[in-house]
């Protein structure tokens, strides 16, 4: 099973995304954080985020590349926060994929879901605001949009959080 959520910075989806993994049963919790830090308010957003998983039984795998690498139990049910850090880590960062980033986060995330009970991944939503960037952010963006498309399609769920509103914008239903 795969969910995504989406939303604006502070608009609560991570938040949002953790009562869904609480709702999904037993299982191994798991939280594969996707942020590196590198200065103290990366620390300050990190500590918050730990903090609000605490007392939920989250494992936390720190997975900031390489999504394929991870070995997950069968009963995982999977928190990956976030996808916009992944990609910017695959395209910048030393080790990354790359111009390579979006089929290789593609396939990290069929791998994880190939070994898991379910995955939700939260992502950015970032494209409204309508601005030019310079060609390599733009670039970033093209390359996050296709992503976030792609997992749309495979999605059971996609759920856009406003202001703390979540708005459900595919389910699939069982049938």
């Amino acid at each position: 099973m795969l969910m995504i959520v989406t939303g604006g910075s502070g608009s609560g989806k991570s938040a949002y995304a953790e009562e869904q993994i609480m709702k999904l049963g037993e299982g191994s919790r798991i939280y594969i954080a996707t942020m590196m830090s590198f200065d103290a308010e990366g620390d300050r957003r990190i500590e918050r985020h730990r903090k609000m998983r605490a007392a939920k039984n989250f494992q936390t795998i720190e997975c900031y590349m390489d999504l394929s690498s991870v070995n997950l139990p069968p009963d995982g049910i999977v928190l990956l926060e976030c996808m916009s850090n992944l990609a910017a880590n695959e395209m910048y960062a030393p080790g990354g994929a790359g111009e390579n980033m979006v089929e290789s986060i593609l396939q990290g995330i069929q791998s994880v879901l190939s070994q898991v009970k379910a995955l939700v991944v939260v992502t950015n939503e970032v494209f409204s605001d309508g601005q030019e960037y310079d060609s390599q952010t733009m670039q970033y963006l093209e390359y996050l949009g296709i992503i976030n498309q792609e997992l749309a399609k495979k999605a059971d769920t996609v759920t856009e959080v406003v202001c703390g509103i979540p708005l459900v914008r595919k389910e699939r239903l069982d049938s």
